[in-house]
């Protein structure tokens, strides 16, 4: 697998992806409105990418990012069909635009191009990206990462057009997803998220590096912020889109409080266990029995058969024979959990686990959802700029200030909700100001901004609106200082975009004349910067 990825990627290098890419469709023998779909895709994000690397800096480059595409198409996807709109025959159920078929890796959907490329990274999510022992994250978590991945694999071709930036909160998958998926992005980068959503094993803990790696760069205490804030987001997650889900996590929940309730009273716990002990002992003797006498084996298949509905019979008695194997080892699995439990010196370990998993499952007490939800979002967004203040603390050249304040800009402008930007969000102003004033100040410090004026204050409220432009180099863009009567404005622009007049108070000094456009920055720094 690792030597076909590196030979794709070699070719791509070689920039003849286009030739690779339809030596992949006739090998799938998708029909010409698939291929030429696809085409479609890679010739937009090969007009978008440099762009996108401009303007959110921490990504994998243009060829490793379309790699993977290849990969998934080549090893993961044997079918794409597209359907009309319009064809009342074929019409994909639940006001859905495509439907996926993991187990046969297909795909059908409707001809809207970034669906298409949604639905092909949604067929290369591993279930589970986080170990089992991460109870019960491990599936919420391992979710939350993958859906945003997925938003974030579809971002070139949706929001950029080979000139233009722009996001539309309507076409994103999940703002929610979409919004905490870029935070941690930006806390620990993309290589390794990356690595991390392309685990096939659990050999490496994942997890565990991820909260080394946040207690490393961030301290201990805000390690287990982020962790425990996540964590709280993506089991409510989990249950908005999946509503049928909370049944299945109460259930879980009782079972945990049951077991909780026994530990208190020692003795009888272990005289439970004990006798759940001799019933899988039981088991396993039993099914050991019937595997090895085949009239009984004979009378298990019929007698399961009957139970089962036409469409999930068992064709063999030695298909039963490997589905009972395959049920005794299961059994020996509870067997070893039982023994370790009964164990004294694992008692209190167990306790202290069940605790540790009702902890996370206390949220689904919480009557009112979606605002717990609204009010953790906050709370993490608020940590999330204290960890780039962090950042901002240990810059030290002018490429380091440069990456923030793109860094900053892209985070302003992710969407929130259906209504507001990052930079709309009332509970966010004092901090987003505040940081902002800290970039700027550090901006100019080391030359990367100019000074438009002595006075701080006046200095901030004119550079601030760096952060609103989609202009995508801000190494191109001019300020003006525009004056009507007794009014100020600001605007920026560069030869493409001219952005709305922003009225400001009135400055208390000014470096540069009103009315006259000014480059942000000498273009000669911002140059030797960007190479």
């Amino acid at each position: 697998m690792q030597q076909k990825k590196k030979n794709i990627l070699e070719k791509i290098v070689k920039k003849d992806y286009n030739n690779e890419l339809e030596k992949i469709l006739e090998e799938k023998q998708f029909d010409e409105i698939v291929k030429s779909t696809l085409l479609s895709i890679f010739y937009k994000i090969e007009a978008a990418y440099k762009d996108i690397e401009t303007v959110k800096r921490d990504i994998e480059d243009k060829d490793e990012y379309i790699s993977n595409i290849f990969e998934i198409i080549q090893n993961d996807c044997k079918s794409i069909k597209i359907i009309k709109m319009n064809d009342e025959n074929n019409k994909i159920p639940e006001n859905k635009s495509y439907i996926i078929n993991k187990e046969d890796k297909e795909i059908i959907a409707y001809p809207i191009e970034r669906k298409i490329l949604y639905a092909i990274s949604k067929l290369s999510n591993k279930e589970k990206i986080i170990k089992d022992d991460y109870f019960f994250i491990n599936e919420t978590l391992s979710n939350l990462i993958n859906v945003g991945n997925n938003i974030n694999i579809v971002e070139p071709l949706r929001d950029f057009n080979g000139y233009s930036w722009t996001n539309i909160p309507q076409e994103i998958e999940s703002i929610d997803h979409n919004l905490i998926y870029q935070n941690l992005r930006m806390i620990i980068g993309h290589k390794f998220l990356n690595k991390w959503v392309k685990n096939n094993e659990f050999i490496i803990d994942y997890f565990e590096m991820f909260k080394e790696k946040l207690e490393n760069q961030y301290n201990k205490e805000n390690a287990e912020k982020i962790i425990d804030i996540i964590s709280k987001i993506s089991i409510l997650l989990n249950i908005k889109y999946e509503p049928t889900k909370i049944e299945e996590i109460l259930s879980i929940k009782e079972e945990i409080e049951k077991n909780l309730k026994k530990i208190e009273n020692r003795s009888e716990f272990v005289e439970e266990k004990t006798k759940e002990k001799i019933v899988i002992t039981n088991k396993i003797k039993e099914i050991d029995t019937i595997i090895n006498n085949k009239e009984l084996l004979e009378k298990e298949y019929e007698k399961r058969n009957k139970q089962l509905p036409i469409n999930k019979k068992i064709f063999s008695m030695k298909v039963l024979s490997r589905i009972m194997k395959d049920e005794k080892e299961q059994y020996f699995k509870a067997l070893e959990e039982v023994n370790r439990i009964l164990n004294p010196i694992n008692f209190v370990q167990y306790k202290n686990e069940l605790e540790e998993k009702y902890k996370h499952l206390k949220i689904i007490d919480i009557q009112d959802k979606e605002k717990e939800l609204e009010e953790l979002k906050i709370q993490f967004q608020k940590l999330f700029l204290e960890l780039v203040e962090i950042n901002i603390n240990k810059v030290g050249t002018r490429h380091d200030i440069e990456k923030i304040m793109y860094d900053f800009r892209y985070y302003l402008l992710i969407p929130y909700n259906q209504e507001n930007r990052i930079q709309d969000v009332e509970d966010l102003q004092e901090k987003i100001n505040e940081i902002s004033k800290i970039i700027i100040d550090k901006a100019i410090e080391l030359k990367v901004l100019e000074e438009v004026s002595k006075d701080k204050e006046t200095n901030y409220e004119i550079l601030k609106n760096i952060f609103n432009t989609r202009i995508i180099r801000l190494e191109n863009a001019y300020i003006k200082l525009i004056k009507e009567k007794d009014k100020y404005f600001v605007q920026i622009f560069d030869e493409n975009i001219f952005e709305q007049k922003i009225e400001i108070p009135k400055p208390k000094s000014l470096e540069i004349k009103p009315n006259k456009k000014c480059p942000i920055k000498d273009s000669s720094v911002w140059t030797k910067m960007s190479n």
